[in-house]
């Protein structure tokens, strides 16, 4: 029997474990492959893998939710105050600067822009753009939806953490999330009912299940909400964290169970059953799947992987710049004679994507954490 490790006590420093960098590579190439069907493509890259890529954001929100509030959870449970200061000096410096690149690379040059127009100007400063998001009028950078979500959960879990401390309901916690999850299904449902399935037979009906059902934070909290509630557990219950700890590989083989369940039930991405079952079971699944990747005795917390590593790191600027590069390196190689449609053109704009993340990593990521860490440390 290999000797049992002790279970990680502070999930505030997790970022840097390995299983969570093969689950950020893992979420970034399932979102990269989901998008790439929307370019010209290879005939077997758009199957019900690539299709089901779409599943990638939400193992971002699991990832998000947990570290996050991870880190929350570990200052509280210490007895210290949370410093909302450092936390939205911490957030900004890490998303804002690669953020603004992007946004006046978009504005500045319309030939960068994938597909139709920009949503109002206002909605990306403001990260309000998932909400009204119009495929049909505003398809450019409309993947930065995902962005608004996250960015609405760091502004106003600080929030929640410094209420519920203050008047010392850290115990009914619990109720809140249970709530929302509540509201969040319901409101999926209703959503889904009145404002989408009268138009199912339309051409209206991808467009409206996007703006209604599929961007809305109230109708994606599932991940968010899943990711909260591992932190939780695992940083008040030490009992459950060895519990998993233990199990981990049962853990983890329910995980691929939960989301191969999904991946059967929901073959398309706008359906009912995505709407009912899809949304809570991949994110109860990922959930699964991240408790056992972060658990010592599981053999992903310790293999270590350059490439794994170097995608993770690079993962958020892949994220905002790969429709722009894969949009112009098509147009520009299909202008040399090449099918766009063709595997190399694919591996061309991937390598393409995965250099343009690493210029933005050394000119604008790397500076600005520099100027975070000075800022930090007056």
């Amino acid at each position: 029997m290999p000797e049992q490790l002790s279970v990680v006590n502070d999930i505030g420093d997790q970022h840097k474990l390995h299983g969570l960098d093969h689950l950020r590579a893992l979420a970034i190439t399932y979102v990269l492959c989901f998008h790439y069907q929307f370019f010209g493509h290879p005939d077997w890259e758009r199957g019900r893998f690539s299709g089901f890529g779409w599943t990638g954001v939400d193992l971002f929100f699991v990832l998000s939710g947990f570290l996050i509030a991870g880190q929350l959870f570990n200052t509280v449970s210490k007895g210290k105050n949370i410093s909302v200061k450092e936390f939205f000096i911490k957030r900004f410096f890490r998303i804002i600067p690669p953020y603004l690149l992007v946004m006046i690379v978009y504005i500045s040059f319309p030939l960068a822009r994938e597909w139709g127009h920009l949503s109002p100007l206002w909605q990306y400063f403001t990260f309000t753009q998932n909400f009204g998001l119009d495929l049909k009028k505003y398809g450019t950078f409309s993947h930065g939806w995902s962005l608004c979500v996250e960015e609405q959960f760091y502004l106003l879990l600080p929030l929640i953490f410094l209420l519920f401390n203050y008047f010392k309901l850290g115990k009914k916690a619990v109720y809140l999330v249970v709530f929302l999850f509540v509201a969040c299904y319901s409101v999926r449902f209703l959503n889904w009912h009145y404002l989408v399935a009268p138009y199912l037979n339309t051409d209206e009906f991808g467009a409206r299940f996007n703006e209604y059902v599929y961007y809305p934070t109230y109708n994606r909290l599932d991940g968010l909400l899943v990711g909260v509630s591992i932190a939780g557990l695992f940083t008040f219950y030490t009992g459950f964290k060895e519990w998993v700890n233990k199990y981990n590989y049962l853990v983890l083989s329910a995980g691929l169970l939960i989301v191969f369940a999904a991946w059967l039930l929901c073959p398309q991405q706008s359906t009912y059953n995505t709407v009912i079952l899809g949304f809570p079971l991949v994110a109860l699944g990922y959930g699964f799947i991240l408790a056992a990747f972060v658990s010592p005795n599981n053999i992903f917390y310790r293999l270590q992987s350059r490439f794994t590593s170097l995608i993770a790191t690079l993962s958020y600027s892949i994220y905002l710049s790969h429709k722009i590069i894969i949009h112009l390196v098509q147009n520009l190689l299909e202008k040399e004679g090449m099918d766009k449609n063709s595997n190399i053109v694919m591996l061309v704009c991937i390598v393409c994507v995965i250099a343009g993340a690493l210029l933005m990593r050394y000119v604008i990521e790397k500076p600005a954490l520099r100027i975070r860490n000075w800022v930090l440390a007056r």
